[in-house]
């Protein structure tokens, strides 16, 4: 069988209130967009989707709100990362129990973790739950980073199927990946978040693309990731190139920020940042809107 955790996994936003109530009418709208656009996947509750922000019984009606919408014709990659072990445990079976077809987790704590506990933390969440589980490294907001003795460990837990990590610093994805696979299954799948390297890494043999872009601009991210993983390098470098106004934003102003005044631009109701973010001030506005009219040239 096909890894889930293969090709485009796109990452919508969860549209709520500034008190953290789930709007799950459009949040279905926004997964029936994406299931319709036929991505290869939904990672719903990632970073994009502000579960940091959102309690239990939030996440829940979010997932529960996902699972109809998809309808079954799109894999559902659900978050689930929390402060607790026994709180990641009972999202994971949450998750399981409303039909998610897979699971994100990320290393999140206030006190900084240590090998031992980052591990025992995943082999219980992976344990509480039969979901394929894909590790999360996300050292810009977790303070944790993996290191390749650990990653072996993990890898070799019967779920845990897959890692989702940041863009190397020294933009070496061939040497990365190569490093990665040496220490991994051989079915064990490896794919970057980091829109902006999409391109390069999936050239370089990247399974997949975890892409905040296309929770909401699904059409020219599978443009994208599909010229990419044929070889394609003119294709997707053109694609790449239409994008990079964006890329450009999303660097500066943070991606999710970004993701509302796009969301506001394509008239889609997604509620307001979780407080204290805000959105973006009017002049990035206007750099957004023109962002995304370059990208409608192509």
């Amino acid at each position: 069988m096909t890894s889930i955790f293969n090709g485009l996994s796109a990452f919508p936003l969860t549209p709520a209130d500034t008190d953290g109530a789930v709007d799950t009418a459009a949040l279905g709208v926004l997964v029936d967009r994406l299931a319709s656009e036929g991505v290869d996947s939904i990672g719903l509750l990632g970073s994009t989707g502000i579960y940091a922000y959102l309690d239990r019984a939030e996440r829940l009606r979010a997932v529960a709100a996902a699972v109809e919408a998809a309808a079954g014709r799109v894999p559902l990659i659900v978050g689930v990362g929390a402060l607790r072990t026994s709180w990641a445990q009972q999202l994971a079976g949450d998750a399981e129990r409303a039909g998610a077809s897979g699971l994100l987790l990320a290393p999140m704590s206030y006190t900084s973790l240590t090998d031992g506990e980052a591990a025992q933390h995943y082999r219980a969440v992976a344990g509480a739950t039969s979901l394929p589980l894909c590790i999360y490294s996300n050292p810009g907001t977790t303070n944790f980073t993996f290191s390749d003795r650990l990653l072996a460990e993990l890898a070799a837990v019967p779920n845990i199927t897959a890692i989702k990590i940041p863009l190397p610093a020294d933009e070496d994805y061939a040497g990365e990946l190569a490093q990665l696979r040496g220490v991994t299954p051989e079915a064990f799948a490896i794919g970057y978040s980091g829109d902006w390297g999409a391109a390069p890494s999936l050239l370089a043999g990247a399974d997949a693309w975890y892409s905040v872009v296309a929770g909401l601009l699904p059409e020219p991210a599978l443009r994208l990731t599909q010229a990419a993983q044929a070889g394609l390098i003119d294709d997707a470098a053109m694609v790449d190139a239409a994008f990079e106004s964006l890329w450009a934003l999303f660097r500066t102003h943070g991606s999710l920020r970004i993701m509302y005044a796009i969301a506001d631009r394509l008239s889609l109701d997604v509620g307001d940042p979780p407080l204290p973010l805000l959105r973006v001030e009017a002049g990035i506005v206007t750099a957004v809107e023109a962002a995304l009219d370059q990208l409608a040239a192509i």
